[in-house]
C-alpha cells in the first residue's frame, strides 16, 4: 500500500451535500464515510448456512422488513450547517465544474456556508441521539429530521475525536428506540444491515456480512473496529450497523477505498465502545482513557523465532514511557504481552483500544513473555491526556540480512540522545538495508538483550539460529527490527 490518507472532517457538501472528491489512482484512501463521494454498486451477496443463533435464511436469504419496519423508525437524517473559511475569490470542489447543479459558488470573504448530511439514531425515549464526531464537527448548526418527517434542532452534548463518538440531544419525548447489543458475541460471516441516510437518501438499508473483528486503522487505536462488507456511503455516517436480532451492533463510520466510494470495506465502532463514550460525555464531559505507557509493534514469524516464541502473536514492547505505569511495574523493551486484564491479546492493534477501555488507576494484571518463559505483571494505570499515547503503535519491517558496522556512542552521543549504551550504525549494507535499519540508527539489543559493545552484539548474533531481533532507536521512537541471518 502506497499511500494511506486519512480525512475526517464534516460533510460539508455543496447545497444538497454532494462534494466530489479527485482521488489519484493509485492511491489508497481511508476516510470517513460522511464525506461525499460516487457511489459504487453493491457486491453481490452469496447465501450460506446459518450459524447458531442467527435467523434462519428463508429462500436463500434473509428477510430484513421485520428489522427495518421495526427499528427503521429510530435512525435520523442529521443535517449541518457550518462555515468554512475562505480567502481569496470563490473557488469549486476538485472534480466540480460550474455547470454541476449540485454547486454552490463560493463567495470570497472570512467564510462560506456550506451543508452537510449525516445519519444518527436514537438511544432513549427523550431525545438522546449517536453519531460521528465527524459528522458534526465546526457545526453551528445541527438538525435532525425524524422517519416521520419532524425536524429538530440539536444540541451537541459532546464529542469525541478520537473514537469519533458524538451525543446529540434533541426536545422530543416518547421517540422510538433502537435496541444495544453486544458486539462481543458478533461472529464473523454474520448477516449485518446499515440504515441511514447515503448521499442524503434518508433511511436507506444496505446488507451484508461481518468481515472481520478488531481491526486496528492508522490514527484510531482506540477503537477496535468491526469490518463488513455492507454497503456504506457518504451520508452512512453515524448510521447504525444491526444484526439479524434487531440489535444496534456498531456505528457506521469509515470506508476504505481506491476510488472515493464504496468497495466493500466499510467500519463500525463497536456500540459498546461508542455506550462507554457517550456516558462519559453526558456525566462529565470529556472521555478519561486508561494508560499503560509503551510502544507497542506486532509480532511476525521472524520476531517469533528471535524471542523464543512458538507462534507469532502478542504486542511487542518497543519503547517504555519513562516515569509511566509500565516503567513502574517492571516491564521492560522486549517483552510480549500476551495478556491484558484477562484478554488474549493475539496483535498489537487490540492493546491500545484494551487500555483506553480500562479506567485509569485499575490495577490490572498482564500476562507477558519474557526470557522464553511467560510471568505475570501487575500494573496500576495511568490516565491518557490528548498529548500522550495509550500505547504507540509502530511498524515493524521485513526481514532481510545482518550487514551493518557500528560503534559505541560517545559521551556527547549519550548525552544528547538521553542513552546510557548503544551502538551507532555507521554503515549498512545487503539485507540489513532491506530490513530497514539505516546508518544514524542507535543499536540498544539484541534478542532482547542490551548491547553495549561491538562484541556483544557479535556473540548475540553469532548464538542465534536464524533470527535476530535488534531494538533501534530512530530519533524519539523505538521499534524492533527483526534480521534473517541465513
Amino acid at each position: 500500500m502506497k499511500t494511506r490518507t486519512m480525512v475526517r472532517h464534516p460533510l460539508l457538501a455543496a447545497a444538497l451535500g454532494a462534494t466530489v472528491v479527485a482521488l489519484p489512482a493509485s492511491a489508497l484512501y481511508l476516510y470517513g464515510s460522511g464525506h461525499t463521494a460516487r457511489a459504487a454498486g453493491t457486491p453481490a451477496v452469496v447465501a450460506s448456512t446459518p450459524a447458531p443463533g442467527v435467523a434462519p435464511i428463508a429462500a436463500g436469504l434473509p428477510d430484513f422488513r421485520p428489522l427495518v419496519q421495526a427499528y427503521g423508525p429510530a435512525v435520523v437524517n442529521v443535517s449541518v450547517r457550518s462555515v468554512v473559511k475562505t480567502s481569496g475569490h470563490g473557488r469549486m470542489p476538485p472534480g466540480m465544474d460550474e455547470d454541476n447543479p449540485l454547486f454552490q459558488f463560493m463567495q470570497p470573504g472570512n467564510g462560506a456556508p456550506m451543508r452537510g448530511e449525516g445519519s444518527g439514531f436514537i438511544i432513549s425515549a427523550d431525545g438522546i441521539i449517536l453519531t460521528n464526531a465527524h459528522v458534526v464537527d465546526d457545526a453551528q448548526k445541527v438538525t435532525v429530521k425524524l422517519t416521520d418527517r419532524r425536524e429538530f434542532e440539536a444540541r451537541v452534548i459532546g464529542s469525541d475525536a478520537k473514537s469519533d463518538v458524538a451525543v446529540l440531544k434533541i426536545d422530543a419525548q416518547n421517540l422510538p428506540v433502537i435496541k444495544l447489543g453486544d458486539p462481543q458475541t458478533l461472529q464473523v460471516g454474520e448477516w449485518v444491515v446499515a440504515i441511514g441516510s447515503p448521499f442524503g437518501l434518508e433511511n436507506s438499508v444496505t446488507a451484508g456480512i461481518v468481515s472481520a473483528k478488531g481491526r486496528s486503522l492508522p490514527d484510531d487505536t482506540y477503537v477496535p473496529f468491526i469490518q463488513t462488507d455492507v454497503a456504506v456511503n457518504p451520508g452512512n455516517s453515524g448510521g447504525p450497523l444491526f444484526n439479524l436480532r434487531g440489535e444496534v451492533v456498531g456505528i457506521n463510520s469509515q470506508i476504505y477505498s481506491r476510488s472515493g466510494g464504496y468497495q466493500g470495506l466499510s467500519f463500525a465502532i463497536p456500540i459498546d465502545v461508542a455506550l462507554n463514550v457517550s456516558k462519559q460525555l453526558q456525566t462529565q464531559g470529556h472521555v478519561t482513557r486508561g494508560k499503560l505507557g509503551v510502544g507497542i509493534q506486532d509480532v511476525d514469524q521472524a520476531l517469533a523465532e528471535s524471542f523464543g516464541l512458538e507462534v507469532p502473536r502478542g504486542a511487542l514492547v518497543a519503547s517504555v514511557e519513562k516515569g509511566g505505569p509500565a516503567e513502574k511495574a517492571g516491564l521492560r523493551e522486549g517483552d510480549v504481552i500476551l495478556q491484558f486484564d484477562g484478554q488474549v491479546i493475539e496483535s498489537a492493534g487490540q492493546l491500545p483500544s484494551a487500555v483506553a477501555a480500562t479506567d485509569p488507576g485499575k490495577a490490572v494484571a498482564l500476562q507477558i513473555w519474557r526470557e522464553q518463559a511467560t510471568r505475570e505483571v501487575k500494573v496500576k494505570l495511568g490516565q491518557t491526556t490528548d498529548d500522550n499515547a495509550v500505547a504507540a503503535n509502530f511498524d515493524g519491517t521485513n526481514a532481510g540480512r545482518l550487514g551493518v558496522m557500528v560503534r559505541p556512542l560517545s559521551a556527547e552521543e549519550k548525552q544528547q540522545a538521553d542513552l546510557s549504551d548503544g551502538l551507532v550504525v555507521e554503515n549498512v549494507d545487503g539485507a540489513a538495508a532491506e530490513a530497514g535499519v539505516r546508518p544514524g540508527d542507535i543499536v540498544l539489543s539484541a534478542n532482547g538483550s542490551p548491547v553495549k559493545s561491538v562484541e556483544q552484539l557479535r556473540s548475540v548474533v553469532s548464538g542465534s539460529k536464524s533470527h535476530v531481533a535488534l531494538l533501534v532507536q530512530r530519533g524519539d521512537a523505538r521499534v524492533f527490527v527483526p534480521v534473517e541471518l541465513g
